[in-house]
């Protein structure tokens, strides 16, 4: 039998991020979704390293790398409509679900049960859930850096409202990632590759 299922994916590379936005650089929901994954593995195991957490961080890392998977059916809604009122949200997340579920029907039979629990978010827990959504709006608030940074003042409310969200879903991963990490988003290559001669 034959399945639709990384072909639909390999498209994902097609879906433009930040559709209503004016971009230095446009970015695709693959890239994005490769970043969510590597942060969402680095804050589960900063969480179990330092904070005393009990998660796999492999697993959430998979998770987040088919966190928009589903957007390949439905496309990227930009976050203004799909945040306008609570129905617009509601009938959004319906439709999501609906195209999570036709992703992991395209996956042959003999194969579902491994790719159900990463597609199907009502399969995580709250825990990881919380990891990779912290990653996701972390990740979101690092393109509007690098926008603004290359003067680009169209992120400059998005910014904003990102950094109300990271608020929101504070922890102490996050903390020590954004201590740790983001600091070198504010500088160039030149002043990254200082400390690290090949």
């Amino acid at each position: 039998m034959q399945s639709h299922f990384f072909a639909h994916l390999a498209r994902l590379k097609l879906i433009n991020r930040w559709p209503l936005m004016r971009n230095v650089r446009t970015e695709n929901v693959s890239e994005h979704s490769l970043q969510v994954a590597m942060v969402a593995h680095a804050l589960a195991a900063i969480k179990n390293r330092l904070f005393g957490g009990q998660l796999n961080p492999e697993r959430i890392a998979l998770m987040a790398l088919y966190h928009d998977a589903s957007e390949v059916l439905t496309g990227d809604l930009p976050t203004p409509v799909k945040y306008f009122n609570p129905q617009i949200t509601h009938e959004y997340k319906a439709i999501e679900k609906i195209a999570q579920q036709k992703l992991i029907e395209m996956v042959p039979e003999a194969l579902r049960d491994i790719f159900a629990p990463l597609i199907d978010e009502e399969s995580h827990s709250e825990a990881e859930t919380a990891i990779v959504k912290q990653a996701d709006t972390l990740c979101a608030w690092l393109k509007c850096l690098e926008e603004l940074s290359a003067g680009n003042n169209e992120f400059r409310l998005a910014k904003g409202r990102l950094e109300k969200t990271l608020a929101e879903r504070r922890s102490d991963e996050m903390d020590y990632f954004m201590q740790v990490f983001v600091p070198s988003f504010h500088l160039s290559l030149d002043e990254i590759s200082q400390d690290t001669p090949l």
